[in-house]
């Protein structure tokens, strides 16, 4: 089910346990990260895996839901939240068999800018995505939703090509309305060559990645 974060009980849960023993070093980084000049960035609920994730998703930059203070899921990175990319996360996740205690949310540009990262942005990024991919010991999936994350990834690998030892790295579009815009035709292919990638992740997962 999708959009949990409009459930008060639910959001008060993911407050209470922002620094859980699985997400005290994602949201650890965070705070170090907020820190610095680049401005404001969300915390990933602990509904996710945190550290225990399996599979780390790659979006572009914290959209303008997770700022709106109308909404009950900002302030958080998370799959229940009641935005559209949210709703079709929790979409593909389903149909894949994936858990969302086995993943994790990230931002190529993890600071919210509401806008597409320029390319110097996007390595900036890089080093707060090493940073979290060493403290996901039981990583498997890698999971690259857009052409900026799919960049983000190939400046990151080329400065630290050990990164490319992870089991699976996959690719797909943006779960995004904007990323569909064109035919019912095209948005058809689009959408099932999408859920097939999931399914893929799914099947990687089920296996051990085997």
């Amino acid at each position: 089910m999708s959009g949990m974060m409009r459930d008060p009980g639910f959001r008060h849960a993911q407050r209470d346990n922002l620094y859980a023993p699985h997400m005290a070093p994602i949201n650890e980084l965070i705070d170090r990260l907020a820190g610095g000049n680049r401005g404001w960035l969300p915390h990933i609920a602990p509904v996710h895996g945190g550290m225990n994730a399996r599979l780390l998703w790659v979006l572009r930059d914290p959209g303008p839901a997770v700022q709106d203070p109308e909404r009950p899921g900002a302030g958080f990175l998370c799959v229940e939240n009641d935005d559209p990319t949210a709703r079709r996360l929790c979409d593909l996740l389903d149909h894949a068999g994936v858990e969302v205690g086995d993943t994790l949310p990230w931002n190529a540009y993890p600071w919210y800018i509401n806008r597409a990262p320029t390319v110097s942005e996007l390595r900036a990024g890089t080093a707060p995505l090493k940073s979290l991919i060493e403290a996901l010991p039981a990583l498997e999936v890698v999971l690259l939703l857009g052409r900026h994350a799919e960049r983000s990834w190939q400046l990151l690998t080329a400065s630290h090509p050990e990164l490319t030892e992870i089991p699976h790295v996959l690719s797909t579009r943006h779960p995004g309305r904007q990323a569909f815009i064109g035919t019912e035709e095209q948005r058809e292919v689009w959408r099932r060559e999408q859920q097939e990638t999931f399914d893929r992740a799914g099947a990687l997962l089920s296996v051990g990645g085997i």
